[in-house]
């Protein structure tokens, strides 16, 4: 059950959640074909902030964030590699910050889901 048209939007079971939209192929394919989908919880005026569920299959691309992403991942494993080489591995239970013009690869091993916010 959601109450995406709640006065708090929230959804129950966010890692189980299945109710998903298809966002189509990850852009920018170094290797395999990546597919996401997801789940808008809110989106606030001029898009900000930006709040939902995403999931991705594996897959390995590039990506320049462009606005600040807090990203809590609850299932899935992948790696983000920086362009000056650092390496965050991320599992479920994995909080990470993305600031806004964070660049680099992103693979994902084993299909991921996080729930994420931008501002």
């Amino acid at each position: 059950m959601s109450g995406l048209k709640s006065t708090a939007p929230h959804l129950r079971h966010a890692r189980s959640f299945n109710d998903l939209v298809d966002w189509g192929v990850q852009s920018d394919a170094i290797e395999g074909v990546s597919h996401s989908s997801g789940r808008l919880l809110h989106k606030g005026p001029d898009n900000q902030p930006e709040v939902g569920v995403w999931v991705c299959t594996p897959g390995r691309w590039r990506l320049s964030i462009p606005r600040d992403e807090l990203c809590f991942f609850i299932g899935g494993r992948a790696s983000y590699r920086h362009d000056d080489g650092e390496v965050i591995e991320v599992v479920p239970d994995t909080l990470v910050l993305f600031p806004a013009g964070w660049s680099g690869e992103c693979t994902v091993h084993e299909t991921l889901r996080n729930t994420y916010m931008l501002s």
